[in-house]
């Protein structure tokens, strides 16, 4: 495997399970320097790292709520001393609150709005300043097909990536010229730990939707996030890259 992102900083946000996971493994195998940052699952957060370093990799774990910005701060702090400064970010991080919008209360929305977009504003915002001074950087958010497609029950959650998908073109367009290329990958239905526990039908009738009539898994996505922070994709900015099996044209 080529080791084509050696030398670099990534800071993978919500790494200690699913999608966050499979990113840190990639970019790691790669060659990255891999945070695994965490909101509470420190021990599954350590096991990530324990395996990176057992593959010949580098990692740590390192714990922040990304809908706090002096915790992220603080967060960039440490990394910087312990590594260097950022040169990959992926803002994966999120979290759902799903409920139909006569039910939904003020407090829900606005903790997936604080956790998935400002968490990733928090973040981004952080990054970029050193990116700027090296004039080089990679900010690869994650967002989903129903940001695009739409979906009952989950009006905070698509709100939230939907604002990701402006967030990416805003940035990418102030930070083009300053060589830091920001892009999304937007996920359809994808196996984890999440969808294993639901009703076959339910699995089923999700499947139907997609053209390929299958699961993505968490690999297919971190396929995506490794190119667009690879040297392959750096005439790359500003775009949403789908990982759906063709549930959304």
């Amino acid at each position: 495997m080529t080791k084509d992102l050696k030398d670099k900083v990534a800071l993978v946000t919500g790494a200690s399970r699913g999608i966050g996971k499979a990113i840190a493994f990639k970019l790691a195998a790669h060659g990255a320097k891999v945070i695994v940052n965490y909101a509470r699952s420190s021990h599954e957060a350590d096991e990530v790292v324990a395996k990176i370093k057992a593959d010949g990799g580098d990692a740590i774990a390192m714990q922040a709520k990304v809908n706090d910005p002096e915790a992220v701060k603080a967060m960039f702090d440490s990394i910087e001393k312990a590594f260097g400064a950022v040169d990959i970010l992926v803002n994966n991080a999120g979290i759902t609150k799903d409920q139909l919008l006569m039910r939904m209360s003020d407090e829900d929305f606005d903790t997936v709005i604080d956790t998935n977009l400002k968490g990733t504003f928090y973040c981004t915002r952080q990054a970029v300043r050193p990116m700027m001074k090296k004039k080089y950087g990679k900010i690869i958010n994650l967002s989903s097909v129903v940001g695009f497609a739409g979906n009952a029950g989950q009006l905070n959650y698509i709100a939230s990536k939907a604002g990701i998908h402006g967030m990416t073109k805003a940035v990418a367009t102030e930070m083009g010229a300053k060589g830091i290329r920001v892009n999304t990958v937007a996920p359809g239905f994808v196996q984890t730990e999440m969808t294993d526990v639901l009703d076959e039908t339910i699995k089923k009738s999700m499947v139907d939707k997609t053209l390929l009539k299958t699961f993505g898994t968490v690999d297919d996505v971190a396929n995506a996030v490794y190119f667009l922070a690879s040297p392959m994709a750096d005439y790359i900015t500003g775009q949403v890259i789908h990982v759906n099996g063709g549930m959304y044209l």
